[in-house]
């Protein structure tokens, strides 16, 4: 436990020096705002802009809460994601790369050990973004369009927090298994591709780690899937394999570290 602690402090020291812990919620909180405001001042940006003809008007449709909370969670599926992928998907290939890890490697430190303090900063800071992002669109939306009940809205908050542990866990798993730009275009693919995939065929099938973002936002209409509770779990059984393979390989490939 102690080598856990003293990797996990050296984790977040890095991740405060980079300055992750300040722009990455920030990038989510800005994501997260974008759509109730943009929605609510469109009429007058689109006055102010001008070059309107003359006669010319566009009804907007009247949004509800959940609406919003939808908008937000696929700004957070689209560039969130990428950017937290891209993030993570160099955390233990880079550092093989660059000899950083021989450091590590030559101290009596299990290899389990390695990958799970990193994978606790990854996901400390994905979660961390995810709420922050989440509360500034539920500030402006609850200001603009009406509030949502506040045990609904964690129950949301909490579900994409378990999608963003699953997140961390493969992307990392894939940084131990290869380089980092071929960990990266993997995981690009595998992620956000994937929820592109599953949103044009995702009807066959009801239980993915894809469908978690909707699932959650359907907690704020008074109900959700009655696949859920069956997705949280395989949810979790392949982060569970994901950790496993992502720990094997960065043992396996520990030879590889450059000197």
């Amino acid at each position: 436990m102690s080598n856990f602690i003293t990797l996990f402090s050296k984790e977040c020291c890095e991740a405060w020096r980079g300055f992750k812990f300040l722009w990455m919620p920030l990038l989510f909180i800005v994501l997260g705002i974008s759509d109730p405001l943009m929605n609510y001042f469109m009429e007058d940006i689109l006055n102010t802009v001008g070059n309107v003809p003359e006669g010319f008007s566009i009804t907007l449709p009247n949004y509800l809460p959940i609406d919003l909370l939808y908008a937000s969670t696929g700004q957070f599926q689209s560039i969130g994601l990428i950017v937290l992928v891209v993030t993570f998907a160099g955390a233990i290939s880079r550092e093989r790369q660059n000899g950083t890890a021989t450091l590590l490697y030559v101290r009596p430190i299990s290899f389990a050990t390695f990958f799970m303090s990193k994978w606790a900063v990854a996901s400390l800071l994905g979660i961390m973004s995810a709420i922050a992002g989440y509360a500034g669109s539920m500030y402006y939306t609850a200001i603009l369009y009406g509030t949502v009940e506040i045990d609904a809205f964690i129950k949301m908050v909490l579900t994409y927090c378990v999608w963003i542990l699953f997140v961390a866990a493969v992307t990392l798993a894939l940084s131990a298994m290869f380089k980092t730009a071929i960990a990266i275009t993997v995981a690009i693919v595998f992620l956000p591709i994937g929820l592109i995939i599953d949103s044009l065929i995702g009807s066959f099938w009801s239980v993915t780690p894809w469908k978690l973002a909707t699932y959650g936002v359907q907690f704020i209409s008074g109900s959700t899937s009655e696949h859920y509770t069956t997705t949280i779990i395989f949810t979790c059984i392949l982060m569970v394999i994901a950790m496993i393979i992502g720990i094997v390989f960065t043992k396996k490939n520990a030879a590889t570290t450059k000197i």
